[in-house]
């Protein structure tokens, strides 16, 4: 599902919003996220799972077109842990 898809599901199932509404709740939604997230903290969703960041230490890759050694710096990247609920649903048979 891309954010088009996603703003069309929303719109149809509260008709009584507008487009724009129905755009900004997810603007906000996943601007707050974005912002915990760079703050260094979590965020979690009951019954969906988890956001986190995890801290990734300096190394040395490859530059895949010449083969050159390339220092890549430490950086914190974005994590996702699935609920419990969010696993079950995944994994019925």
């Amino acid at each position: 599902m891309i954010r088009s898809e996603l703003l069309q599901a929303l719109a149809k199932d509260n008709p009584e919003l507008r487009a724009e509404e129905v755009e900004q709740v997810v603007d906000i939604f996943f601007e707050e996220i974005a912002a915990r997230l760079a703050e260094g903290g979590r965020v979690e969703l009951r019954g969906f799972g988890a956001f986190s960041t995890r801290e990734r230490q300096a190394r040395t890759g490859r530059n895949p077109r010449t083969g050159a050694p390339v220092d890549v710096p430490a950086k914190r990247v974005p994590y996702f842990k699935p609920g419990k609920e969010m696993r079950e649903r995944l994994n019925t048979d």
